[in-house]
């Protein structure tokens, strides 16, 4: 019931389907620009991959930019991999092509889930980090248009500096728009993100348990990103509640005991915790694998190898699949299985995807008991 890796197939698929894209935000992984780039993935490559993707056991797969709507032919391929049995969600841009007829005909095709992102409270926080004014309201209205044709929403929120002393707002927000899911995102400085634009490693651990608590009290789901170590909150929240003692290292089902809720942090929703290549894939606009967008270490490109090699064989996937060559406290921490940190926020602050996660405040047994026998 509990694999023990992602060794053959990841749990979810990220597409890049263009790098256009109408906004300027603060923190862009892509760093999109405003035209489309000539040699992204044409249909018909399209279609190999997605048969490839399902062959993988069938994953999620979620289409995302830039903006997927720059694509004209977004709906065909949506309906192409549909039609196959694919789970597909999509997180188009709030622009203009943001339009009910959009809607309409997502919800046609057969798209699961939408999702929009909303970094502030209101206008002027948000209009501010995604670089664009009036974004605020036309995603105000987007979201109006997906309740009116009854399709479920998720809402995606990067943490930084910026918002984070606004969370409380941000939570009431997501409950009175009625999302099934909240995605909550911690900046890794890679693209446009910038490292000061991260809240610090103490403020990390603060957010952490105020989403753990909030998680038990609101009707919406909550998923983080690039904050692994959330899950070794949740985990010894529960350990406390439930007043279990553990010596030994810690597994993923220990957050999904009895009585434990589904609803937290992503737990639950997948058989294991993912993190970048493990479990997690994503493939440019051109092609390239990466073990996430947010660790730019290309492993392959699908026009030249299928993803199904390249995700099992390459050795960047590999290693990020063994948390036994982690380095630093990560490697010695007794949450490693299920943590393991976040590798992109590693990488980018370290420049080795192997090194301990910088903004965890958390000091392993291991590192603990041995500075008391000093």
């Amino acid at each position: 019931m509990f694999p023990q890796n992602y060794d053959e197939n990841p749990f979810i698929v990220i597409w890049e389907l263009t790098r256009a894209c109408e906004l300027k935000c603060l923190h862009c992984r892509a760093e999109a620009q405003y035209r489309r780039h000539p040699q992204e993935l044409t249909f018909e490559e399209g279609k190999k991959l997605i048969d490839d993707i399902y062959s993988m056991n069938n994953p999620m797969l979620v289409f995302t930019g830039g903006d997927p709507l720059m694509r004209e032919d977004v709906y065909d391929i949506a309906k192409y991999a549909i039609n196959k049995g694919v789970r597909v969600s999509m997180t188009p841009s709030a622009t203009p092509n943001v339009t009910k007829e959009a809607m309409e005909k997502a919800k046609e095709v057969g798209l699961s889930r939408w999702a929009f992102s909303i970094d502030g409270p209101n206008g002027e926080i948000h209009d501010h980090f995604r670089g664009t004014t009036g974004s605020f309201d036309l995603t105000m209205n987007a979201i109006r248009y997906l309740h009116e044709l009854e399709m479920p929403i998720q809402i995606n929120t990067v943490i930084s500096r910026y918002n984070h002393d606004h969370l409380d707002d941000m939570a009431k927000l997501v409950e009175e728009l009625d999302c099934v899911l909240w995605s909550v995102f911690f900046l890794v400085p890679t693209g446009r993100g910038q490292l000061e634009d991260m809240i610090s490693p103490a403020e990390h651990e603060k957010v952490f348990q105020w989403l753990y608590d909030l998680s038990k009290k609101v009707s919406f789901d909550i998923k983080t990103t690039a904050a692994q170590h959330y899950r070794r909150v949740v985990i010894q929240n529960k350990m406390k509640e439930n007043r279990v003692e553990k010596t030994d290292a810690i597994q993923y089902k220990d957050a999904l005991k009895e009585g434990a809720t589904s609803k937290i942090g992503g737990l639950g929703r997948a058989p294991k915790g993912v993190n970048d290549g493990n479990g997690f894939v994503f493939i440019s606009h051109v092609g390239d694998v990466y073990p996430s967008g947010l660790l730019p270490i290309k492993a392959g490109n699908v026009k030249e190898t299928p993803l199904s090699t390249i995700y099992r064989e390459s050795k960047i996937f590999k290693d990020l699949r063994n948390p036994d060559v982690y380095k630093g406290k990560c490697g010695v921490c007794e949450y490693k299985q299920v943590c393991g940190g976040s590798r992109s926020r590693a990488y980018a602050i370290t420049g080795d995807y192997l090194e301990s996660e910088p903004y965890c405040v958390y000091i392993p047994k291991a590192l603990r008991n041995k500075r008391q026998t000093m």
